[in-house]
């Protein structure tokens, strides 16, 4: 596949959706005179409060500070994805994109109106510092994460590397809380982060993250696995938050059968939904795999692990993933700020949507708990008591035949 919808979706959706604001989505005359007279009628009030804060708020009002609030509160009102980005925070998220930037290394969303890890990223100090998925941080710097939005906490956790900033994390799981000073490094996601033979007949892939180049990396590594004798394929998505949507879904084809479904994108433009399906150009050769996952493993990480198991090419193993199917898209706005809100939601070849509920593996394995703050990474490969792992390699000793 060659065109790239992101978790955020292209500027050609984005002129759907506006094309959709103006036509009324194509509803009845009737019917869009009555929305749009509700609509104008909310306007005018919106307009009315800010006239009476401009001419009687105890202090002059900055009018554009005033109506960046406003569209901040209507984003954040809508779900836990969509916000509004101050020009600074957009060109952040464009740099973001490059797999490059300064900070402790977190994926974060609000579950339950709790700032909440999605997974830290492999290899940062969030990481090194026993920091795991479903972890809640309730305070940075000592200031409360109650009712902080996402754009906020992350500004917080950025900065310069080699400076320090103290997180408040409770657990809870053992209803335990810790403080968890991290200093920022320059954090530099490499997608296929490990790819290595674990003993003569299996090999193991570790992507940390799906980025552009991701499925032509795994090419890569897949050709010098079985070039070595693979007869068997570990894929480790644990703490992957993610990435590119389209990316995924390369990377799902790599082990379909041509014509398998991979995901589906459902939107309120029935134009702007569409089933991706392994082109059948790049398919691998039919060896047993196993994916393993973990709470952290979100977003494009499940795209990926339902195509595997809806489609029964593999087994999943380990423990619910995160459970987000909702696809954002990113506009950017003329004074360079921009809006970034939910516009799809994706589903599994089962027509399964993940929403909140995640993934459940078809094999069930628990890993051990970490002390937060223990300085003790989480690295599958190099932990001899990585319980996952063992019992994916007991699992594919089983598939292999005496005859490979």
């Amino acid at each position: 596949m060659t065109k790239f919808y992101k978790i955020a979706l292209p500027a050609v959706f984005l002129l759907a959706l506006a094309a959709l604001a103006i036509t009324g989505y194509n509803k009845p005359a009737a019917e869009k005179a009555v929305s749009d007279a509700a609509l104008y009628d909310q306007l005018n009030i919106f307009g009315e409060a800010v006239d009476m804060l401009r001419a009687g708020y105890v202090e002059p009002v900055d009018s554009k500070k005033l109506i960046h609030g406003a569209m901040s509160g209507m984003l954040s009102s809508l779900d836990e994805y969509s916000q509004f980005l101050e020009k600074s925070e957009y060109e952040e998220l464009e740099a973001d994109s490059k797999g490059e930037f300064g900070g402790v290394g977190i994926e974060i969303s609000i579950r339950d109106g709790i700032l909440t890890v999605i997974s830290p990223i492999d290899g940062s100090p969030a990481e090194a510092s026993g920091i795991r998925p479903g972890d809640k941080i309730i305070k940075i710097d000592k200031k409360a994460t109650e009712g902080m939005a996402i754009s906020e906490a992350v500004d917080m956790m950025r900065g310069d590397p080699g400076t320090a900033v103290t997180l408040t994390i409770w657990r809870e799981k053992g209803d335990k809380v810790s403080d968890v000073l991290l200093r920022r490094a320059m954090i530099k996601t490499k997608s296929v982060k490990t790819s290595e033979m674990l003993d003569n007949d299996v090999g193991y892939i570790k992507i940390v993250e799906f980025q552009e180049n991701t499925a032509r990396d795994l090419d890569e590594v897949l050709a010098k696995l079985e070039k070595s004798g693979m007869k068997a394929l570990i894929l480790d998505l644990r703490n992957n938050p993610g990435g590119l949507l389209d990316t995924a879904s390369d990377v799902a084809e790599r082990f379909l059968k041509k014509g398998s479904v991979v995901v589906s994108v459902k939107s309120r433009v029935s134009d702007d939904s569409e089933v991706f399906r392994s082109s059948g150009d790049f398919t691998r050769p039919y060896y047993p795999i196993v994916v393993l996952v973990n709470g952290g493993s979100a977003s494009a990480s499940e795209v990926v692990a339902g195509a595997i198991q809806d489609n029964k090419r593999g087994k999943i193993l380990g423990v619910r993933t995160f459970g987000k199917a909702s696809i954002q898209a990113v506009a950017p706005l003329k004074d360079g700020s921009a809006i970034r809100f939910t516009s799809a939601y994706y589903y599994t070849p089962g027509n399964r949507l993940i929403k909140k509920d995640g993934i459940m593996p078809d094999v069930i394995v628990e890993s051990d708990d970490k002390d937060i703050g223990s300085g003790a990474e989480e690295k599958a490969r190099d932990d001899k008591n990585d319980i996952q792992l063992k019992k994916a390699l007991e699992l594919m000793h089983g598939e292999i035949s005496p005859q490979g």
